[in-house]
């Protein structure tokens, strides 16, 4: 989604229900565990990941450049350092991710990295003095059991590893950063203003990566360009920038919390293309994420 607007802030009433963006850029993102997978299936992992991100800021330059370029003239040094900072933890927590895609199932991975509302639920406090109301914690609560329920039925199944584990909780840690960086920055900035130069970043960062650990970044067939294209265009500037616009007009704990709704999509997805069957525990874990997600909006927290 690109915003051809002046820069909105949390206090302008927006043209859409800021809720109703969320779920559909939920919805784009659950595409991305089984794009990364079809596109693993020749591709390092990092080369994924640093491939989504410079696609989607080529997608996006000629927009930014054309509509935006007297705001990404006016960065301030301090929103310069933060857009700085959010593209790299941005970039953090795709290379953890997608790696952890390659060591551990969809379920497990995708849901480990949806435990960011946790670590949103702290830094938030302490960074931005976000106050949780209790119906937002049991919201929290419910949507962190039906998490750990879906993981639990994952181990022992063959696919389940440390080192995976650990990489997609990493991934968690820096996406929670991520969303609390872009919730400070969207006071000020338009949506397009702020995406571009943190995805740009985060490409940088994955590029240069990927070219000091020697990863073959080029030689590919064309049906794996279709699955980086894909990944670009659906998750990434479709469904992380609908999550950016929701930082404008909600909280970053109930955005990150929303995004919780992700492994039940990836999960059904994974399903019919991966031919990865959900199991009754996923299922079960699923209702209470979505149990959580409706208690947590109660709350009236926007």
């Amino acid at each position: 989604m690109m915003n051809h607007e002046p820069s909105e802030g949390r206090n302008t009433r927006p043209f859409i229900s800021p809720r109703l963006v969320l779920v559909f850029g939920v919805l784009a993102t659950s595409t991305s565990s089984t794009l990364v997978r079809l596109a693993q299936v020749e591709m390092h992992s990092l080369a994924v990941a640093a491939w989504r991100l410079t696609l989607a800021s080529v997608i996006l330059a000629p927009f930014a450049l054309s509509m935006r370029r007297a705001e990404l003239g006016s960065f301030s040094k301090r929103e310069t350092r933060l857009a700085l900072a959010s593209g790299v933890l941005l970039a953090v927590h795709f290379a953890t991710w997608i790696l952890s895609l390659a060591l551990t199932s969809v379920a497990v991975s995708v849901v480990l990295v949806a435990t960011a509302p946790l670590f949103v639920g702290v830094l938030g406090r302490l960074f931005l003095r976000e106050k949780l109301s209790r119906l937002m914690l049991l919201g929290l609560g419910l949507a962190t059991a039906g998490s750990v329920i879906i993981t639990a039925g994952d181990f022992g199944r063959g696919t389940h590893q440390l080192g995976g584990d650990f990489l997609a909780l990493s991934g968690a840690v820096a996406v929670a950063g991520y969303f609390l960086i872009g919730r400070k920055l969207r006071e000020r900035l338009s949506l397009l203003g702020y995406v571009f130069p943190v995805y740009a970043t985060a490409a940088i960062v994955l590029m240069a990566t990927a070219l000091l650990l020697g990863v073959p970044l080029s030689g590919f067939k064309p049906i794996t360009w279709l699955w980086l294209v894909l990944l670009a265009l659906f998750p990434q500037i479709i469904g992380h920038s609908s999550l950016n616009w929701s930082l404008g007009h909600l909280s970053a704990t109930y955005v990150s919390l929303a995004v919780l709704m992700e492994p039940i999509g990836s999960a059904i997805l994974a399903w019919v293309i991966l031919a990865e069957a959900p199991t009754w525990i996923v299922l079960v874990g699923g209702g209470l994420i979505l149990g959580g997600l409706v208690i947590a909006g109660s709350a009236g927290r926007d």
